[in-house]
């Protein structure tokens, strides 16, 4: 079969800016960097499991991305992919079949040696072992897998029984980072306890779910990605990382040298960081943006009409203005500018409560004495199903609850605690839900909204949308996947299957003696090349 060599990734399309703002957010003093000493952090969410397999917030993928690494890496500033645990790579002019062929002496935490067998090993307990409810994005990645061919000891063949394009950039993310045999054979729950083997430049030393998780360097670590400012060891002897969920306390810790970085630093927070030398480094992340994704089985939501005029009944602008900041931006799209294949959509995405009411008056929603409005003896209310992932999550909700109102419309807000948010998502178990996914590739539509993925909108078929998200499958010509990912976001947006509001950034206060603690492509940490100044 003829084969075409793959060696930066052009499958992957130039992202719309770099993955970080104003370039790198840690612009040392003059000289070599300093290695030794140990990073504090403060999270604002507790992680949800030690797998990056099963990773999927921030604050834990923050966490696992630094103990497993990926066959191969994405570039923030052009999107190409780079080799990491691969060298380079091989892609069938199907789309069916990736050869990968791997870098010699790289060795697990425990001591044995990165092979194909544990490509293979990896993907198989992605597939068998967890299963889309343990592992929803690496399942989504590995759709019609049909299995890895150890073809000699550091030549991997990864099989499907479809075209699945998507799949190089995929080998770049955390959740299908290589892993020791001696955790693909845990069960999940096992994997999520702290004792995770991975090839990275830290590992695990301590795991105390919902407190606190300590990593330590590698100091044979010298298989780095191509796109690592240097080779060898990480600067950093380790990092700490602290739950930390008040704002202000977070902040506060930063401030008076408790804590070298922080999450989730506020617009508010920044002229304290900034008053001690510090400052707050931001990144846009691509994929999903934030936004409501209807349940079509239930109640209201069953008509199209009521899903499409929230649409225009939303002020996004106004949700920044209010809760947020400069550093976030309003949805114009479901998925968010930085994300390849992104199609500006602002004209119809543009508040415009006039056209939301009149949507509703033609579809028969009448507007009762409490302002709600109902038809046929229904109230037009449901509730959004969310948690507190990202910090702000509940003040734009609230903001959103009282915009929707004027268009007669009742959102009941339902704060769900990680574990029961995760039940009823995959159960569900909800009116609407709300939440964003973080991927640097369009194929994140088909992953969230397509009848082969987690289709939590519970939808029947849409012709024209299954052959969008479909076709940007087939193709390794990056304009066609582009058309079919573009397509995708048009009719997402008039079937309303989802409802966005903003676009996620990251916004991570930083101490005045951090350096080089960067972005990867989709807006995750990166503390390989970080080291501190003066410790």
């Amino acid at each position: 079969m003829k084969r075409i060599v793959v060696l930066v990734g052009v499958l992957a399309a130039v992202l719309a800016t770099g993955a970080c703002a104003g370039g790198d957010p840690q612009a040392g003093p003059d000289g070599p960097p300093q290695p030794g000493g140990t990073l504090r952090y403060g999270l604002s969410q507790a992680p949800t499991c030690s797998d990056p397999a099963q990773s999927g917030t921030n604050q834990t993928l923050y966490v696992t991305r630094q103990i497993a690494d990926s066959l191969t890496d994405q570039d923030p500033a052009t999107g190409e992919l780079r080799p990491w645990l691969a060298q380079r790579w091989e892609v069938s002019p199907d789309a069916t079949t990736f050869t990968f062929h791997l870098h010699e002496g790289v060795t697990f935490s425990d001591g044995t040696p990165l092979t194909a067998e544990s490509v293979r090993a990896t993907f198989d307990s992605i597939v068998h072992t967890l299963g889309g409810a343990k592992a929803p994005l690496g399942a989504t990645y590995l759709a019609n897998y049909t299995g890895t061919d150890v073809v000699d000891p550091l030549t991997a063949r990864v099989r499907f029984g479809a075209p699945n394009a998507q799949f190089l950039q995929a080998t770049s993310t955390p959740q299908l980072a290589i892993l020791a045999a001696v955790t693909t054979a845990k069960p999940a729950e096992q994997r999520c306890l702290g004792d995770v083997v991975g090839s990275g430049p830290f590992t695990y030393s301590e795991y105390r779910q919902g407190d606190k998780i300590t990593l330590a360097k590698r100091a044979e670590y010298d298989w780095g990605s191509a796109v690592f400012a240097h080779r060898g060891a990480a600067y950093l002897d380790g990092i700490e990382f602290t739950v930390v969920p008040e704002s202000g306390v977070r902040t506060g810790s930063l401030a008076s040298g408790q804590l070298d970085a922080i999450s989730d630093a506020l617009p508010q927070d920044a002229p304290q960081i900034e008053a001690t030398g510090g400052q707050v480094a931001t990144a846009s992340n691509p994929g999903i943006t934030f936004g409501l994704q209807p349940n079509v089985t239930r109640g209201p939501l069953r008509d199209p009409a009521v899903r499409t005029a929230l649409v225009p009944a939303i002020n996004r602008q106004e949700l920044v203005d209010t809760v947020l900041g400069p550093q976030f931006r309003p949805a114009t799209s479901p998925l968010a500018h930085t994300t390849p294949g992104y199609v500006d959509l602002s004209a119809d995405t543009a508040f415009d409560l006039p056209a939301a009411q009149r949507i509703l008056d033609e579809a028969g929603w009448i507007e009762g004495a409490d302002g709600i409005r109902a038809k046929n003896g229904q109230r037009l209310s449901f509730g959004v199903l969310f948690s507190q992932a990202f910090a702000g999550n509940q003040a734009i909700l609230e903001l959103l609850q009282q915009q929707l109102r004027a268009a007669g419309v009742d959102l009941r807000l339902e704060l769900a605690s990680n574990a029961d948010y995760t039940v009823r998502q995959n159960t569900k178990d909800f009116d609407t839900i709300y939440y964003n996914t973080t991927r640097a590739d369009g194929d994140i539509l088909r992953a969230n909204f397509g009848l082969d993925g987690r289709n939590l909108n519970a939808r029947g078929a849409v012709p024209a949308l299954d052959a969008a998200l479909s076709g940007q499958l087939r193709t390794i010509d990056t304009a066609e996947r582009s058309r079919f990912i573009g397509e995708a976001q048009r009719l997402l947006l008039t079937e309303g299957l989802w409802i966005p509001t903003i676009e996620l950034s990251q916004a991570i206060g930083v101490a005045a003696a951090v350096r080089d603690l960067k972005f990867e492509a989709s807006a995750r940490l990166q503390f390989f090349d970080t080291w501190l100044s003066g410790r």
